[in-house]
């Protein structure tokens, strides 16, 4: 069991878990990911390490509300226990001295950019920082990401907080005014990166993605986490989550998360339909008594 020490509301159904696990704090590095389960009948889902501290043997998760798992997980509090955290799992992000590395995060990808940005901060690269979402509402780790940052953006699709926009705007900026940019990382939504990759792609600047695909047991055996990179077969999270985004296949990648859409909106309609019953089953035993 994996013990939950804190938790804090970043945003919008938007959550971060400190949660105690050891080995798990020994070993992470940037870039990598666990596989949860919240208990013996839960499903297995991704969450990459935001962050981890070796001497308090906890790593950091964000997770955002959107199916059945990530609802029960967030309806947990400090003190209740996860049944199962596998990790860490994945290869770390590379880190070496490129030069000038703008670093793109949409909605709670900022959370997976986070200790990859830092890293890098560390061995001496110059950090350029485009945070985007939605709306203002949904905006985190601004503080810890400017804080790292040697420039920092913030874009918001409505225009609540920064510039209106998107973030490939101020990627298109800085290429056109001269940056010299020696690698880009771009993480969020599958539809941001895949246009951050068509940004940068005609002026051969590295681009690195990392593809939060949809996974089972997170060792290769599985098969359902698989992409076409370079026109081959690979796994995210055996080979992954961190490729080449300029030959990530993206139109394959998005009809693939789509594939499950079906039952995924069922298993949410169904957990709410349970929640309902049990607030009815309290409320008439408290009336009862």
């Amino acid at each position: 069991m994996f013990k939950i020490l804190d938790k804090e509301k970043l945003a919008l159904s938007i959550f971060r878990f400190e949660i105690e696990a050891p080995k798990i704090a020994r070993k992470a590095k940037a870039g990598q990911f666990v596989i949860l389960r919240l208990d013996e009948q839960g499903e297995r889902i991704p969450l990459t390490i935001c962050d981890f501290d070796e001497k308090k043997s906890s790593i950091s998760l964000v997770l955002q509300e959107v199916g059945k798992t990530t609802q029960q997980l967030a309806s947990l509090s400090c003190g209740d226990c996860i049944a199962d955290v596998v990790g860490p799992l994945g290869k770390p992000s590379e880190i070496k001295n490129f030069g000038t590395v703008v670093c793109v995060a949409g909605g709670v990808g900022a959370a997976v950019i986070l200790p990859v940005a830092r890293v890098l901060k560390g061995v001496g690269n110059k950090i350029i920082t485009i945070l985007g979402a939605r709306s203002e509402e949904l905006l985190i780790l601004e503080e810890e990401l400017s804080l790292i940052s040697d420039e920092f953006f913030i874009m918001t699709d409505d225009g609540s907080k920064g510039r209106c926009g998107v973030c490939t705007d101020i990627l298109k900026e800085l290429i056109e005014g001269g940056c010299d940019i020696s690698r880009v990382v771009a993480i969020g939504p599958v539809i941001m990166m895949k246009f951050v990759c068509k940004t940068t792609e005609p002026h051969k600047i590295k681009t690195v993605v990392s593809l939060n695909s949809i996974m089972v047991d997170g060792t290769g055996m599985c098969g359902s986490c698989r992409v076409t990179v370079g026109g081959e077969t690979k796994f995210c999270c055996v080979d992954g989550p961190e490729f080449d985004g300029h030959l990530v296949d993206f139109d394959e990648l998005i009809n693939r998360q789509r594939m499950y859409l079906e039952e995924e909106s069922l298993s949410l309609e169904l957990h709410d339909v349970k929640r309902v019953e049990c607030r009815c089953k309290k409320h008439k035993k408290r009336e009862g008594n």
